[in-house]
């Protein structure tokens, strides 16, 4: 039996811009294995497995190289392919997932996503990172997963050419750069490096902005926040700050739709 898969570019305005991911729909739980396989296989930052419960719609996600325990892209792509295809036709949608139940409602032609904050805390600099990073931030700090580094300035965030495979032995999963927005329409610009679990730049990384969001919003006395992920493709993501919450809005673009011809492993 073949799997439903698609192809969505996620926290973008229209097709190829935005964090291309695939979503998977599967009959029942599958091997460990076999969905890393996949992932490789796919090569995109994130690949989603859904798996339709009783009430909720279990929810993992893959890089090529590991299991992560948040991704917001994949999760906005996940719910877009789940109404767009009418498996679910009621908001909000619920995932179980590794970080606890996630819902998803729709905002307009956007997804909100309501995702746990992850305030900074402070963190001493891992030798060498100035040099890996090739720019000395006049910040660092930490989340749950994530190290954090502010810039003096958003030139300096997009000017940034990382050393991938020194980073890579530095920071254990990845780093999120930030600094404050040039740009009126934005309050502040970011980047993502993860060279440690296969991925060099996320395009737009929605679990890092639940860092993003509380620091900012604290920084600039906001509660909502628009933040622009200054990568190749680039995209947009809506935050606003809710508690210990944060809620993330963005659109999403199914770009391709097919089937895997290789079943889990029974």
């Amino acid at each position: 039996m073949s799997v439903p898969i698609f192809h969505v570019d996620a926290f973008a305005e229209r097709p190829f811009k935005g964090n291309p991911a695939a979503v998977c729909i599967l009959e029942q739980r599958a091997d460990d294995g076999w969905m890393q396989a996949v992932a490789a296989e796919m090569n995109l930052s994130e690949t989603a497995f859904i798996v339709p419960q009783e009430e909720v719609f279990e929810l993992r996600w893959f890089t090529p190289g590991a299991e992560v325990d948040l991704c917001g892209h994949a999760t906005l792509a996940s719910a877009h392919v789940l109404w767009q295809t009418g498996r679910r036709v009621t908001w909000p949608i619920e995932f179980d997932t590794r970080s606890g139940i996630l819902t998803a409602t729709a905002v307009g032609d956007r997804v909100r996503l309501d995702f746990p904050a992850d305030p900074m805390r402070s963190a001493d600099s891992p030798p060498g990172l100035s040099e890996a990073l090739g720019a000395a931030p006049v910040l660092l700090g930490a989340g749950k997963d994530y190290l954090f580094a502010q810039f003096e300035s958003e030139s300096i965030v997009r000017g940034l050419e990382p050393d991938f495979g020194r980073l890579a032995r530095i920071v254990p999963i990845g780093i999120c750069v930030t600094a404050a927005s040039d740009n009126p329409e934005f309050d502040f610009v970011s980047r993502f490096f993860a060279p440690a679990v296969g991925i060099d730049e996320d395009p737009v990384t929605g679990s890092a902005h639940c860092l993003l969001g509380p620091f900012w919003g604290e920084h600039l006395g906001k509660e909502d926040l628009v933040g622009y992920q200054a990568s190749r493709r680039g995209g947009v993501v809506k935050v606003r700050n809710v508690g210990d919450r944060t809620l993330l809005e963005g659109r999403a673009v199914t770009v391709l739709r097919g089937e895997l011809l290789v079943d889990p492993p029974s």
